[in-house]
């Protein structure tokens, strides 16, 4: 009896521990289990059957995370935590990963891509983008962005036959590798300043003896790579042409996902690890991705590219919440980034649905006329476009608000200004798109072809989520901030306090 006592004592915390990693455990065995049926099936039922697999895999994922939630705290030696933040990062990374499987039923037929690998790659990346949010020790954060990233570098390069999609998935592994190499070098120069690698450990040592230079050289360092994650300025040179070359809703995902789970790292790093809050870089990175991103997107006429910049744009709005003070900053780019995640889905499955087949039509002139011939399409498109500018009654309009709201709160006009400038300019090309739609004869005529089952619900699933986060806001947000209080759970300012600031950014002059 006593033996085995021993036993389940023994059994009982490892189990606890597979709870924390639950998610990722199961998105990995449905990834294997794609991977394994692929060579028994033909071409045309891989595409159906496996993705059918690998949408049942996101919904079981989803359930795992639920179950994950019940049971929170570290596990295996401290190296993972399951708490109210790492469960909102599961969530809405696996939720992006179920929409973009729906909504690639119909261009793995068209594209005439394998199932088994791009079903199975998504569910990997996915098992990565997880456990980047939930990991505190950053050896395994390292890990799990490689594993993130090695499966997106071969999603980019999906569309075999196109020499510009090879091209973006060469382009993206070199320019990742080097990025990524910088982050692992940061590590190290954090290690040696305080002889640990995990970010509760390294918080306690610069609470206790503050920041030496070296600090800041491995902050920035990491930066880099992060940075280089979410198309920040001025390491975002990769993203027009991999967002161009790389398969509509491939790029619908790493323009999401991969961002909310580095944004995640990035959070735990800035406010999690007692860092200076204000470090110049952030500052610099922010005014300058919003700048370019808007810029570059002024003049371009594929649509795709078009995108590709608008999103260097949004994470440079993201990283001004990155500025700001802990009890505002966080839950921010905490909503920010699901705000985002819906609209740019959407777009993007629409993108992929009128591209037809080689992605032959992605220009402006491709979307002339299209407000009479697919109204419906177009309507949906619009929506997804008026949220990326921040019109009223969209998720993208109260994820500005709260964004610049954050900012003004702790006294970073500047910053808020060129926010808002760069707002109004970004909505010159969004505008142009709509224009194009209801306003202007097609000079040439382009094919719609009936919108399939996946793509019209992962539309539908996208355009609600960003009413739903437009209109009624407030659940969200309330997890956001429950998310936040996660990683800075002795904030100076009481929970009330802040969301008065946040409502009511004048109040804080």
């Amino acid at each position: 009896m006593m033996h085995l006592a021993a036993t389940l004592v023994q059994i009982i915390p490892q189990s606890s521990d597979y709870v924390r990693i639950l998610p990722e455990i199961v998105l990995a065995v449905f990834g294997m289990l794609v991977m394994v049926l692929d060579p028994l099936l033909g071409d045309k039922q891989s595409r159906s059957t496996l993705g059918a697999v690998a949408l049942v895999g996101t919904l079981c994922g989803l359930a795992a995370t639920w179950y994950m939630a019940q049971s929170p705290g570290l596990g295996f030696y401290g190296m993972v935590r399951a708490d109210s933040f790492s469960v909102f990062f599961h969530v809405l990374v696996i939720a992006i990963s179920g929409v973009v499987v729906l909504m690639s039923f119909e261009y793995t037929s068209v594209q005439k891509m394998r199932g088994g690998e791009y079903y199975g790659l998504i569910l990997f990346s996915a098992v990565g983008m997880g456990l980047m949010s939930s990991a505190v020790e950053l050896v395994l954060i390292f890990i799990a962005l490689e594993i993130s990233s090695i499966s997106s570098y071969v999603l980019a390069g999906m569309r075999r036959h196109e020499a510009s999609s090879g091209e973006s998935a060469l382009k993206y592994f070199l320019l990742g590798s080097f990025a990524t190499a910088f982050f692992l070098y940061g590590i190290a120069l954090l290690f040696g300043a305080t002889g640990s690698t995990n970010i509760e450990s390294i918080a306690q040592t610069l609470l206790s003896a503050g920041s030496p230079m070296l600090v800041y050289v491995a902050a920035a360092l990491m930066f880099v790579g992060l940075g280089f994650k979410v198309a920040a300025a001025p390491f975002h040179i990769w993203t027009p042409d991999v967002y161009e070359g790389s398969p509509a809703p491939v790029v619908g995902f790493m323009s999401t996902a991969p961002k909310a789970a580095a944004f995640a790292v990035l959070l735990r790093i800035v406010f999690q690890m007692n860092l200076p809050r204000h470090f110049w870089i952030l500052w610099v990175m922010a005014a300058f991705s919003m700048t370019l991103g808007n810029l570059g997107a002024l003049v371009q006429n594929n649509v795709k590219r078009l995108l590709a910049y608008s999103s260097i744009a949004h994470a440079g709005y993201v990283l001004v919440a990155f500025t700001a003070a802990p009890e505002l900053g966080p839950s921010a780019v905490i909503f920010y980034t699901a705000a985002y995640a819906a609209m740019n889905v959407g777009a993007f499955a629409i993108v992929g649905h009128l591209a037809s087949v080689d992605e032959k039509y992605v220009s402006l002139q491709d979307y002339e006329g299209l407000g009479r011939s697919s109204p419906i399409l177009a309507a949906s498109l619009t929506m997804f476009l008026l949220s990326l500018i921040g019109i009223p009654m969209t998720g993208g309009f109260f994820g500005k608000f709260y964004v610049f709201s954050a900012s003004l709160g702790s006294n970073l006009i500047w910053l808020t200004i060129i926010g808002v400038i760069n707002s109004a300019v970004g909505a010159y090309y969004y505008l142009r798109i709509i224009v194009a739609m209801y306003m202007r004869q097609p000079q040439k005529e382009t094919p719609v072809a009936p919108v399939p089952f996946g793509v019209g619900l992962a539309t539908i699933i996208c355009l609600a989520a960003t009413l739903y986060l437009g209109l009624l806001p407030g659940w969200a947000l309330d997890q956001s901030r429950l998310a936040a209080r996660a990683i800075v759970p002795d904030n100076s300012t009481p929970p009330a306090a802040a969301s008065a600031a946040l409502r009511s950014p004048a109040s804080s002059h």
